[in-house]
């Protein structure tokens, strides 16, 4: 679920892979965005990574992405600030797209 929250800033629901081979999005499954990071859930890192790989594929910096709820949960929603739906939406759809593509 990608929703606007004013002109310029989406809350984004992610379910978080916590332990995986390489840090990526993985793709929607139900209404969560499934974000795959290779960090520990351990002291924050695993919330660290998602707000990182999720900036990457959004194209904004670091800074603008946090964790607002699920701290301590898979299930965390994101906010996402100097980004619109639309925008946001065909960007993740794009990288999704790319993820999918087999390793060389």
């Amino acid at each position: 679920m990608i929703k606007a929250l004013g002109d310029h800033s989406v809350v984004i629901a992610v379910r978080v892979v916590p332990g995986a081979g390489r840090s990526h999005v993985a793709g929607m499954r139900g209404d969560e965005l499934h974000v795959r990071v290779s960090a520990p859930p351990v002291e924050g890192r695993a919330n660290d990574e998602v707000c990182a790989v999720l900036a990457k594929a959004l194209g904004v910096r670091r800074r603008q992405v946090e964790v607002r709820s699920g701290h301590r949960s898979r299930s965390k929603t994101l906010l996402v600030d100097g980004i619109d739906v639309s925008t946001a939406r065909a960007l993740l759809a794009a990288g999704i797209g790319e993820n999918d593509a087999p390793e060389r």
